[in-house]
């Protein structure tokens, strides 16, 4: 079953007087299960791509849609209740809520979600070991490195077990003994939960875990290669 279809995707931003092409007539399927790798170079269209199927940018044309769901017709509404209820997150940004701790970080989605404070809190703590932050747990970003928001902005991703993870270099701060453990995380989760992962990356020891390898240059797709993952 398709987690992921898109059809025709086009996309164009203007750059002062200059128009880019983010996206030029991607077609993809992704199916449910999938560990996929999104490279390329910078302004290739892999961000862009990843947006389209997160729902955070609308295509100019074309069709894109996640859990039999066509997005790029759904109200901001809509989105916001499909990427709650489906879809996990991961910026290169991390988006912490710079008053919250950690731990209030990671149960910011489950409490919007109207999960139970006991069992918000026994997931955050659990969530925040696994990815290397036991005892960080009242720290607020400020006082955190930039490694260390990474990982809590992963754990907020993931703590819900959503079907779908969508992450843009998700170790792009990470040294490469975290960046491994938190991969062995994502392959855990992909194995044994059937989670489908989409990552946009530049980093080889990522995509020595995905099963496919999705080559991205001038917002097209031009190299789609299936692999052993690690």
């Amino acid at each position: 079953m398709s987690a992921i279809s898109c059809r025709g995707l086009c996309k164009r931003f203007l750059q002062g007087e200059e128009v880019i092409t983010g996206l030029d007539e991607v077609d993809l399927d992704i199916e449910e299960g999938s560990f996929v790798c999104l490279s390329g170079p910078s302004g290739s269209g892999k961000t862009t791509l990843l947006n389209a199927i997160g729902g955070l940018d609308i295509p100019d044309s074309g069709e894109v849609w996640v859990a039999d769901k066509r997005i790029d017709q759904m109200s901001k509404g809509e989105l916001a209740d499909l990427r709650l209820a489906n879809i996990g997150l991961v910026f290169q940004a991390y988006n912490l809520i710079p008053v919250l701790t950690a731990q209030e970080n990671v149960e910011f989605v489950m409490q919007v979600q109207g999960i139970p404070t006991a069992k918000r809190r026994e997931k955050s703590l659990a969530i925040l070991e696994e990815v290397g932050l036991e005892g960080l747990e009242n720290r607020r970003p400020a006082e955190m490195s930039g490694g260390q928001q990474q990982r809590v902005a992963v754990a907020r991703a993931i703590v819900s077990r959503p079907a779908l993870v969508l992450a843009d270099e998700p170790t792009a701060n990470l040294d490469s003994k975290t960046s491994d453990e938190l991969m062995g995380l994502f392959k855990e989760l992909n194995e044994h939960h059937n989670t489908t992962f989409v990552i946009a990356t530049h980093d080889q020891r990522v995509m020595r875990y995905a099963k496919r390898i999705i080559r991205m240059r001038d917002g097209r797709i031009v190299d789609d290669i299936e692999q052993n993952a690690a």
